[in-house]
């Protein structure tokens, strides 16, 4: 029995192994709460949602890679590392999320990111 389109229209059949190790935060600036997406069929759902527009070839490389992911050519961490990705360069990432442990230099991250 194959998995054909059927499954990815049912992500809940699949979040159980491909939940990410830890989630990708989320940040649509002040004012808004932080979201945590935390597996891959997650991730294809945020991305779907993405505007026409705004669709470039790091959208397409996550959207490529979750779709990888939920069809088992892909670990859910490389997925995740693709959408992560994605986060950054569209600058949703939550900055906690990426700053390394232990780092109190905020304010010069900020500014190179400018």
């Amino acid at each position: 029995m194959g998995f054909g389109r059927a499954h990815l229209d049912r992500p809940e059949e699949t979040m159980d192994y491909l939940h990410f190790f830890s989630p990708v935060r989320i940040s649509r600036g002040q004012g808004y709460p932080v979201e945590e997406v935390d597996s891959v069929a997650e991730a294809m759902v945020f991305l779907r949602k993405w505007p026409t527009g705004r669709r470039g070839p790091v959208y397409q490389c996550a959207l490529n890679c979750c779709s990888a992911a939920l069809s088992g050519q892909m670990s859910a961490e490389e997925a995740r590392k693709a959408f992560t990705g994605f986060a950054r360069i569209t600058r949703l990432l939550d900055d906690d999320t990426a700053l390394p442990m232990g780092s109190d230099s905020k304010a010069s991250i900020h500014a190179l990111r400018r």
